[in-house]
Parts: C-alpha cells; sequence; structure tokens
C-alpha cells in the first residue's frame, strides 16, 4: 500500500533527495515549497502524513501545524534542522505527532514515517469498524445518536461528523458518567497504546466539543476530568 505524503521544504534539493529515497519505501512524497500555500496544498491533495520544516517562506511550520491540527486526523511530523528542546516541546504541544532533525539517517526517517502511518490504521486483531455495544439510538435530552444511520441530532439541528468523530462521540455516550482515559480512547479508537505524548485525542475531543456547542473553556457536555481523561455528561444536553 502506497502512502501520500504532503512535504512542506522550500529547500528543494533536500526534498527531492527526501522524496526519491522515500518513494523506494512506498510513500509517495508531494512537495509543497511555501508555508503560505500548504494548507492549500493538504486540502488538495488529502494526504495520509503531513512533513513539516519549521523556517519556510511565508508562514512558518509551527503556524501551520497549529492551524492544521483541529482539521487533520492524519500524523503531522516536523522534519527540521533545528535542534532545540523549546522547539521540540512547541511543536508537540501544537500537535506534531513526531519531531525529526534533518541529521537523521534517511532509513530512520522512512522507519519513523511507517510507525506513525501505521499508529494511524486500526489494529489488525480488531475489526476495521467495531460495533456499538448496542445498536440502538441513544437520546440524551436535545442529543439523539443513531448508530445504524450515523445520524446525529442536536436541538433539531443533524450535526455532520466526520467517521472518526461520530465514533469517538458513540464511544464517550456509550460510557456516559465514567471518566475513559487517552489510553482507553486511543486503543477504542486506534489499537494503540497512548505514549504520553500523542495529542490525537485531545485534538479530536476539542473539535468535537465545537461541533456539539460545547463552551471550550469551561466544558459542560463533554468534560476534562484532571489528569484522569475525559466524560460524557448525562446532564449536559436539556
Amino acid at each position: 500500500m502506497t502512502h501520500r505524503i504532503v512535504f512542506v521544504e522550500d529547500d528543494q534539493d533536500l526534498a527531492e533527495l527526501i522524496r526519491d529515497f522515500l518513494s523506494r519505501h512506498e510513500m509517495d512524497v508531494v512537495i509543497e515549497p511555501r508555508g503560505d500555500t500548504a494548507m492549500a496544498a493538504i486540502e488538495r491533495e488529502a494526504p495520509d502524513l503531513v512533513m513539516l520544516d519549521i523556517m519556510l517562506p511565508g508562514k512558518d511550520g509551527l503556524s501551520i501545524c497549529r492551524e492544521l491540527r483541529p482539521r487533520f486526523d492524519g500524523p503531522i511530523v516536523m522534519l527540521t534542522s533545528l535542534d532545540s528542546d523549546m522547539n521540540q516541546i512547541l511543536g508537540l504541544e501544537l500537535g506534531a505527532n513526531d519531531y525529526i532533525l534533518k541529521t537523521t539517517p534517511p532509513s530512520v526517517l522512512a522507519a519513523r514515517l511507517r510507525a506513525q502511518l501505521r499508529n494511524m490504521r486500526p489494529s489488525q486483531s480488531a475489526p476495521e469498524n467495531p460495533p456499538p455495544k448496542t445498536q440502538r439510538k441513544m437520546v440524551f435530552g436535545q442529543l439523539a445518536i443513531d448508530p445504524v444511520s450515523r445520524d446525529v441530532v442536536l436541538e433539531g439541528e443533524k450535526i455532520a461528523l466526520s467517521t472518526s468523530d461520530f465514533d469517538l462521540l458513540w464511544l464517550l455516550a456509550s460510557h456516559a458518567g465514567e471518566t475513559l482515559n487517552r489510553d482507553i480512547l486511543l486503543k477504542e479508537m486506534r489499537g494503540v497504546s497512548y505514549d504520553g505524548l500523542d495529542r490525537s485525542i485531545d485534538v479530536a475531543i476539542s473539535r468535537l466539543r465545537k461541533k456539539l456547542g460545547d463552551n471550550p473553556s469551561e466544558p459542560f457536555r463533554i468534560k476534562t476530568v484532571r489528569n484522569r481523561g475525559y466524560l460524557f455528561s448525562l446532564s449536559g444536553w436539556e
């Protein structure tokens, strides 16, 4: 299976070398040389993974990462020559899945990219779309979730959710009133364990809250339980 990657890098020679190497490892790389046109390229190409340099013309890679993370479910990898703890921490905090230096051997780079792509696929030991615990429609006040049609209606309005957003909402609602930690959510959603750095669940929760009209600063529908995880509130839908 060939994976599609958008690589945002203004050093054309380096970008082409990496593209040619990765092409031998089932990765099809599209090079985008400018930061201010990166989002358009990502939307156009719909890649499996995005790789970002930090120092770019038009817009820096950290800004792109911050803008991209709420709307992109795949891995974001920073590939840069900036070797500082602060940049690494900032990149990961903004939603990057990995931070790799350009001095990393190409074979190691390819292995780390494969690991990110592998982690985004459901576990082979679990069905790709595991059935819900119940096939019955769930209703919480003004919220109705139908697992058959996969429709979500809130206060009489249908809410458009992606497949992953619906699966996350169904999982949380199936355990309404319980706190689910990131490890449980990642294992159920993607078949991988939480490594202490992966922010994809936090980003998905934030996106889901926005679509469900939750308060981002004081959420009352999908609550954050400090140092424990997330809780689907039974009383937030009246």
